[in-house]
């Protein structure tokens, strides 16, 4: 396919003569569709990869030093951009002695800190302090796998499952499963989550995939591996083989744990993880079922891999299995838990050469009003890229009358928030469906505190008036007066509610450089108050809490003016004029959320001053909040 795709183009492309050919632009610019799926898709690959290839050079290095650490070589390095992981881990960079071209060495990136990376490469003539120059480039395997799947997708004929017709659906249940075989008693009380596990056992929807739609703490994560564990289990066939797939690896340990939580058989599941995964961050309970081998991983033979019945890992290594020469069809069933934060390539490769095509089952669950994928180029964001499998065949379903229960299933039950958290996400995202379920010892616990504004209501809005601020090293901003007024509520929290401990609160912040200045200021608090570890508090990026929850959340805006609002949307940057992001923060909370920002800047915004106005209606007693959001309803209506 790229022979074809270059004939268009030439084979020394870029973007600007890209955007100068005719053929080129007719089919980036026509909407996805059955008939140019492949070449479309291979297209935006191709403009990401441009702008990765350009953008890493801006990170090459003249007179670098490197400092030796076991194994690995750490190389300062600053102006890293935010939300824009140029250097990324398993990046290949080459480095030469300063006046010494000939002596060239080859590694790659191991993990990538603050204002460092760490490599891992051998140098058989290191002496510290001796000066490099470093040259970045983009690791092509990732590009290469998409652009491999799109091809096999075509030939394995997988059209059927990408752009499902209703009419060549199984679309009949004619299976039931009895209440007493569940291996989760919790789904006995959700008829959503229950309806669904019996879709899935039956095939219902095959070859179209099985879609559950997952709003926050909705359990979609305990529906797939209940499923998964169904038809491991019950499904009488003995060729049944599953792949279960998420876009992280922390995803997928989440998934494996609810899979063998109930001490499922070693010889069923098998926890793949990459070579180049942190050997210590693989779950206690996981590392009997897993490829790790004392402190590395080990890929095990192809025909020992054959024989699980339930294999675990992320897309990009369950393309090493196709690589491995997989049979084709392998897999009877692929599930894909937070199937909304990866591409719709990166899905691809889970399924192409190693699903059934016709015969096979495919799951997707997410909530398209979640973060969803990273595009770093604005030509391909443009264009469609940033759209998830997930949600596209949202849309597809809508369009041909396959929301129902033999194609879908919306999960309902709020598990996790107070029900004051869950009120505005749930009006402004999800059209009042979400009931809160939560524990209440959890959920209540933080209700009587005695620095609440109002009792009961667990949510605080502390306006501060702050400076947004800057390094000369770095491009990330910071603010320390909301640093501050965030460090001054956690040593509140310990030091007058019993029931929370370190571990229990998270501090979300969209800038790293906030992230770093937080951190600091904990361990300088921690040195005073050494009765609790407050290095357990989690302090991190919207993306890193993507898929965390804490009893308390903290959230610090960062910005103290509108200047940078516009740079921020456009290359997603932020949580102010982010609804996905917005709604990702405001459902992290169990049991009490504290957004600590300035207020005339977020009542700019339409979500963050829809909180707001929820919080002051709600400690008023008025009906404000739900009067706007009516209002705004009715506007979109009428447009």
């Amino acid at each position: 396919m790229r022979a074809t795709w270059c004939h268009h183009v030439g084979d020394h492309w870029g973007k600007d003569s890209l955007l100068c050919n005719l053929p080129f632009r007719q089919i980036l610019e026509t909407h996805l569709n059955f008939q140019n799926y492949i070449e479309k898709l291979q297209m935006l690959l191709y403009l990401e990869e441009i702008w990765m290839k350009d953008n890493i050079k801006k990170y090459n290095i003249s007179d670098a030093v490197f400092h030796k650490e076991m194994e690995l070589f750490t190389l300062e390095m600053s102006g890293f951009s935010e939300n824009r992981p140029s250097v990324r881990q398993g990046d290949i960079l080459s480095v030469y002695p300063v006046g010494n071209k000939e002596m060239r060495y080859w590694g790659s990136v191991h993990s990538v800190q603050h204002n460092s990376v760490k490599i891992k490469f051998s140098m058989d003539q290191f002496v510290e302090g001796m000066k490099f120059n470093v040259e970045f480039t983009v690791k092509n395997l990732i590009m290469r796998l998409q652009h491999r799947a799109l091809e096999l997708a075509y030939e394995d004929r997988l059209m059927s499952v990408l752009f499902p017709n209703p009419k060549h659906c199984a679309s009949c249940l004619c299976f039931f499963l009895p209440v007493d075989r569940l291996f989760n008693t919790q789904v006995e009380d959700n008829p959503r989550q229950y309806q669904a596990i019996q879709h899935i056992m039956a095939g219902s929807s095959r070859p179209a995939p099985y879609l559950i739609y997952g709003p926050p703490g909705t359990g979609k994560t305990v529906t797939m591996a209940e499923a998964i564990k169904q038809i491991a289990n019950n499904c009488t066939s003995t060729s049944i083989k599953i792949l279960a797939c998420a876009s992280t690896n922390s995803a997928c340990d989440v998934l494996c744990e609810n899979i063998v939580g109930g001490n499922e058989d070693k010889s069923k599941v098998y926890r793949m993880y990459a070579k180049y995964c942190d050997s210590r961050l693989v779950p206690e309970v996981l590392k009997a079922y897993s490829n790790l081998d004392r402190q590395t991983f080990v890929f095990p033979e192809k025909k020992e891999l054959m024989k699980y019945k339930i294999i675990v890992t992320t897309p990009y290594t369950a393309g090493r299995l196709v690589t491995e020469d997989f049979p084709v069809g392998h897999f009877t069933h692929v599930f894909f838990d937070e199937a909304g934060h990866g591409l719709e390539t990166e899905c691809l490769i889970a399924l192409a050469g190693l699903l059934c095509p016709m015969k096979g089952q495919v799951v997707l669950a997410g909530d398209p009003n979640q973060l969803g994928p990273i595009v770093r180029s604005h030509l391909a964001k443009k264009n469609g890229m940033e759209v998830s499998l997930l949600e596209r065949l949202m849309k597809l379903y809508t369009k041909k009358k396959m929301l129902k229960k033999s194609f879908y299933t919306k999960l309902q039950f709020n598990y996790r928030s107070h029900p004051s958290i869950l009120q505005i996400p749930n009006q402004l995202f999800y059209r009042g469906a979400l009931f809160a379920k939560g524990d209440e010892a959890k959920c209540y616990s933080c209700c009587q505190w005695k620095h609440l504004p109002k009792k009961g209501f667990p949510l605080i809005f502390h306006s501060v008036s702050g400076v947004e601020e800057k390094e000369a090293s770095s491009n990330s901003i910071f603010n320390t007066a909301e640093k501050d007024m965030i460090i001054s509520y956690v040593k509140k929290l310990l030091q007058t509610l019993d029931n929370i401990s370190p571990q229990d609160i998270g501090i979300i912040t969209p800038y790293r450089k906030q992230v770093q200045k937080i951190q600091e200021g904990l361990e300088i608090v921690g040195k005073e108050y050494r009765d609790k570890p407050w290095s357990a508090v989690k302090v991190g990026t919207v993306e890193e809490f993507q898929e965390d929850e804490r009893k308390v959340i903290l959230v610090s805006t960062v910005h103290s003016s509108n200047n940078q609002l516009k740079k921020d949307k456009h290359f997603n940057l932020g949580v102010i004029r982010s609804k996905k992001k917005f709604n990702v923060v405001l459902t992290r909370a169990m049991a009490l959320l504290i957004v600590v920002g300035d207020l005339e800047v977020l009542k700019s915004d339409c979500y963050w001053g829809n909180y707001y106005i929820f919080k002051m209606s709600e400690e008023e007693s008025t009906d404000i909040f739900f009067l706007k959001v009516r209002s705004k309803s009715k506007k979109s209506r009428k447009k």
